[in-house]
């Protein structure tokens, strides 16, 4: 593995997860009742686009087949 490219995922993924869980954090707080009003249904939209969101952004780190070059067969892995 190139030791740059290592080095740059660990240096963002750290970044952008730190700030992934600070902005979680912050969409907590909103469930105060006390100083923020909402409906059950606002709730649930809110949290289906993170959701899905997060489930697109995890799926880019499955192995992905590669294309079979020419006409042929060939096995995938599971």
């Amino acid at each position: 593995m190139n030791k740059d490219k290592r080095e740059r995922f660990e240096r963002l993924s750290v970044a952008r997860t730190t700030k992934v869980l600070e902005q979680i954090r912050l969409i907590g707080n909103l469930g105060n009742r006390n100083n923020y009003e909402y409906e059950p249904w606002m709730v649930e939209q809110m949290f289906e686009a993170i959701e899905n969101e997060l489930a697109a952004a995890k799926k880019e780190f499955e192995d992905k087949p590669k294309k079979a070059k020419g006409s042929g067969f060939s096995y995938r892995k599971r």
